[in-house]
């Protein structure tokens, strides 16, 4: 899951960006994930792997490398880096990468 393995004409790409920037954008998809999935053309394939929120699957798929810790965000509304957040816990959790305490 680098970034060579990044596919550019995957709409879950785009739809990342938009979302982090679109302050409208943003409240559309957490009013209605299916319409937005809908409006940004994204496959059954996509779709399903939002709706798990499987970040690892979407990055299988070719989502850029810096959008995965940004999906995250997007489900749980942390809009700071930092560690402890409930969108930093989902992405280690999603990643594998979960701190044993």
């Amino acid at each position: 899951m680098g970034i060579q393995d990044t596919d550019k004409t995957l709409p879950s790409n785009r739809m990342v960006f938009e979302l982090r920037r679109d302050e409208q954008k943003y409240l559309a998809f957490k009013q209605d994930i299916e319409a937005s999935m809908a409006a940004y053309g994204l496959s059954d394939e996509e779709k399903r792997a939002w709706r798990d929120m499987d970040i690892e699957a979407l990055g299988a798929m070719g989502v850029h490398p810096y959008f995965l810790p940004q999906i995250s965000r997007l489900f749980k509304g942390g809009s700071r880096n930092h560690n402890d957040s409930d969108a930093a816990r989902l992405y280690a959790e999603k990643m594998g990468i979960a701190s044993q305490d």
